[in-house]
């Protein structure tokens, strides 16, 4: 793993931290599987563009601010 790859899955739990929210409960937003999110940051599954913006929409953010902060990452 490595690159975009790495700073997606760091993103993606970064915002979840910074809510104070479970894999769970944004699993729940995206309607996603739990495990599914979990595989997610730990960077073991890379989502498809459709998943990666239920994430975003999920943790109240534009797509494009997601990968955005990944690029910066």
């Amino acid at each position: 793993m490595n690159g975009v790859n790495d700073r997606f899955s760091c993103v993606v739990r970064q915002l979840r931290h910074e809510r104070g929210w479970s894999q769970e409960h944004v699993a729940e937003r995206a309607n996603l599987n739990r495990s599914y999110v979990g595989e997610i940051e730990r960077g073991l599954s890379t989502p498809s563009l459709v998943t990666a913006d239920k994430l975003a929409r999920a943790l109240g953010v534009h797509l494009s601010t997601l990968v955005a902060r990944c690029e910066h990452g």
